[in-house]
This record gives C-alpha cells, sequence and structure tokens, in this order.
C-alpha cells in the first residue's frame, strides 16, 4: 500500500524537474479574419503545443474579433514549436477551422536567460525578421518592459485567404521547477 502512495507522489514531482516554467500567451486580437459563415464568423482560437491544447472564448459575428485572453503553457522543451489555429464556432456542423499560424520559443527563452534586469522599460532585446520559416507579419520585438521580458507577434495565417492574429508572450518562474 506505501509503494502505490510513494509512486502516485513521485509523478508530480519528476514532471516539475522537466519543468523550465510556465508560457502566457496572450491572444489579444485577430485582424481581417476569413468569413466562414453568411457575412461574418464566430472565432475562436486554439493554441497547441506538444500535448497541450488550450483555447479561447468565441466571439460571437465579428471578423476584427478582440478575446485578450491568456492560455498558459507549461514548458518542458523549448525547441518545440507552438501551432495556433483560428476556428470559427458553428452551432449545427463541425466547426470550420480559419488558418493557422506557427511560432518558436526558442529565442523568447534564450532572452529569458540573459537574466536582464534593471534596463529602462521598452529596451529591445531581440528582434525577429519575418521569413519563410515563421508566420510574422512584421518584425517582432523581445522587450524588457517594467522588469519583465516580452515579445509581441502579429502572425499571418496560413492556409486561408487572409487574417491575422496578435499575441504577446509573457514567461512565469515556477517554485520548484527546473527553471531556465
Amino acid at each position: 500500500m506505501e509503494n502505490s502512495q510513494s509512486d502516485s507522489s513521485s509523478t508530480p514531482k519528476s514532471l516539475m524537474e522537466n519543468l523550465l516554467g510556465l508560457l502566457r500567451v496572450r491572444v489579444k486580437r485577430g485582424v481581417n479574419l476569413a468569413v466562414r459563415d453568411v457575412r461574418s464568423s464566430d472565432p475562436y482560437v486554439v493554441i497547441k503545443m506538444s500535448n497541450q491544447k488550450l483555447k479561447t472564448r468565441v466571439i460571437k459575428k465579428d471578423v476584427n474579433p478582440e478575446w485578450n485572453e491568456d492560455l498558459t503553457l507549461s514548458i518542458t522543451n523549448p525547441n518545440l514549436p507552438v501551432s495556433l489555429t483560428v476556428y470559427d464556432h458553428d452551432t449545427f456542423s463541425k466547426d470550420d477551422k480559419m488558418g493557422d499560424a506557427e511560432f518558436e520559443i526558442l529565442p523568447f527563452i534564450e532572452a529569458l536567460r540573459m537574466n536582464l534586469t534593471g534596463l529602462p522599460t521598452g529596451t529591445v532585446v531581440t528582434r525577429i525578421q519575418p521569413s519563410d520559416h515563421n508566420c510574422l507579419v512584421d518584425e517582432s520585438c523581445i522587450t524588457y518592459s517594467n522588469g519583465k521580458v516580452i515579445q509581441d507577434m502579429i502572425l499571418r495565417l496560413r492556409n486561408v485567404e487572409c487574417g491575422e492574429v496578435e499575441i504577446q508572450l509573457h514567461w512565469i518562474d515556477l517554485p520548484g521547477s527546473k527553471g531556465l
């Protein structure tokens, strides 16, 4: 009986040993999303990394939705990409896909590992340029703001006629986690 108890208590500990921390993805808004219903869409965003899947609330009849919603991923491997997919919520049929994007978190993690302190708010730490390998619409800046490192991104949705999603990354250190 005691063995099974100690086994179950070691599982969360081993997860914490591999956990670097939490990545908070603020899904800010969608811009010029595709129309999937008669004149509009009911969009929501799904974020996936490894076996984690999180989603925002549905915003009714809006192709320029403002979510301003925080989704939090547990990070064990910063080399894995994060995928973002926008769907149109349908009541009576399967939800329509409204495009997808992928983004890397490694540059953000590398900036965090610099252990920056005391910089003026708004200091740009790193700039990531749009390329064929990322979904960035524009240059993405990793900045030092109010004692924290953040990254703003505008992602162009793929596999769709139009649409962009604005997100922001924040890091949360967890006591007991492996850390960066």
